[in-house]
């Protein structure tokens, strides 16, 4: 039972990933269009955002990584060691470099949306925000449970 949940949850991070590469494939070089249409005076724009976007992507991918590699440990019921903790402390980062990315360029998407009178893009910047942060939060709260019964669990070893 316990290899049928965890193949279930690779295969949904899997498929978490895959809407997010086909928004960098197709989505981005539109934004970064959209972008140059928008502000002419600036140049390079558009290298600009494809920098920015697929930096911002790096870290969510590093996630999905460390989230499979979570899954694993569990497989192979290493499920409460130090490793599992690193990698929810690495999941916890990543979050928080993703959160503080679109607070960087939130300015951008407010002109942006100001320009173009779309205050749609604000809220999706708001949303992604939002979610890193809610994200990191549990990893972080994930990360001391975890600490803590492996210390328990450590203590319980050497009393018997």
């Amino acid at each position: 039972m316990n290899r049928v949940s965890t193949l279930f949850l690779k295969i949904a991070v899997i498929l978490i990933g895959l809407p997010v590469l086909a928004l960098c494939i197709f989505l981005v070089p539109e934004i970064a269009t959209f972008a140059v249409e928008l502000f002419p005076n600036i140049p390079f724009l558009n290298v600009l955002v494809f920098i920015y976007m697929y930096v911002t992507a790096i870290p969510f991918y590093v996630a999905l990584y460390q989230a499979l590699k979570l899954l694993s440990y569990i497989d192979k019921n290493k499920a409460f060691s130090e490793l599992s903790v690193m990698t929810l402390k690495k999941i916890k980062y990543c979050a928080m470099t993703i959160s503080s990315l679109y607070v960087v360029g939130m300015p951008f998407f407010y002109f942006m949306a100001e320009l173009d009178d779309a205050p749609g893009i604000i809220v999706i910047g708001l949303v992604i925000i939002f979610a890193s942060m809610v994200i990191a939060v549990f990893a972080a709260v994930l990360q001391r449970l975890l600490k803590n019964a492996i210390d328990i669990k450590s203590e319980n070893d050497l009393t018997v």
